[in-house]
């Protein structure tokens, strides 16, 4: 997010040299930008059965300590003026108790919004190409709550959004059961690829993607319910073949969930219990 959060669609035609594509449209918004957004439909996958993949640890914060730690995540601060959002990012808002990550959106006025959050970043410190993101995260029920867990093309201050892609693992709005992933990229202009599922999202559950030169699949508790071609980058996918950064965040209100929060729940919080990255060995 940086110019980033989340999106709202509108439907809208695009014909690409190397497929056609099957546009629709899905209630869900870009956390890097407030753009309007055009649905694409990737060429279906190679039906060839796959090799299994298999998977060593690269990287993994288990959130043992007693403060998040900074060798590994960095924040973005203030309101980013992105999606009508109504909180003031801060660092205070960000614990690690329990051996949890604790993300806590508070009823509280700071730089002229009426709440604070936080949100945090792997820019700078880890980048990842491939393989398998996962973690563990019990969210918020509450109206207003946009909690998310997502990647970034570390290239964005370069090329900017949606040009660097983005990946989001997991997005959930409101009280609602339903969880959404979806990919974002650039074919002259914002596009995008998602689906939904639904899970019991106010308890711990399994949230990742698996990730490689052909394709990204998402899966909660390991039930896969989404993937996305990206093969010889069809359609323009080449930033999803670059190093991406984890970002974590509590957004409040905004043009997904909409502009109701229910303030008798707040404080709310999610709660990460591990975040975890691995590489692809065979």
């Amino acid at each position: 997010m940086l110019l980033l959060q989340k999106r709202v669609f509108t439907i809208r035609s695009i014909i690409a040299a190397v497929a056609v594509l099957s546009l629709f449209s899905l209630a869900s918004c870009s956390k890097q930008n407030g753009l309007p957004n055009t649905k694409v439909t990737p060429t279906p996958t190679d039906t060839t059965k796959p090799v299994k993949p298999v998977y060593a640890l690269v990287w993994s914060d288990e959130f043992d300590g007693t403060t998040v730690d900074t060798s590994k995540w960095s924040y973005d601060l203030g309101n980013l003026n992105v999606n009508n959002e109504k909180e003031f990012y801060q660092t205070q808002n960000a614990t690690v108790s329990n051996g949890n990550l604790v993300i806590t959106a508070k009823k509280e006025t700071v730089g002229g919004k009426p709440y604070t959050s936080a949100r945090l970043k792997t820019l700078g410190k880890f980048t990842q190409t491939y393989g398998r993101i996962e973690a563990s995260i019990k969210l918020p029920m509450g109206m207003g709550m946009w909690p998310a867990f997502w990647m970034l093309g570390a290239n964005i201050n370069t090329v900017s959004w949606p040009q660097c892609g983005e990946l989001d693992i997991m997005e959930h709005i409101n009280n609602t059961n339903t969880i959404y992933g979806t990919m974002h990229w650039n074919v002259n202009g914002h596009v995008q690829y998602g689906s939904t599922t639904t899970t019991t999202p106010g308890d711990y559950h399994l949230y990742a993607i698996e990730w490689d030169a052909n394709e990204i699949r998402w899966y909660v508790d390991g039930t896969l319910y989404q993937t996305g071609n990206i093969k010889n980058s069809i359609n323009n996918t080449g930033a999803f073949h670059l190093p991406f950064f984890i970002l974590l965040n509590l957004a409040v209100a905004g043009d997904f969930p909409g502009q109701v929060v229910d303030e008798t729940l707040l404080p709310e919080s999610m709660y990460v219990d591990y975040v975890r990255v691995y590489k692809q060995t065979n």
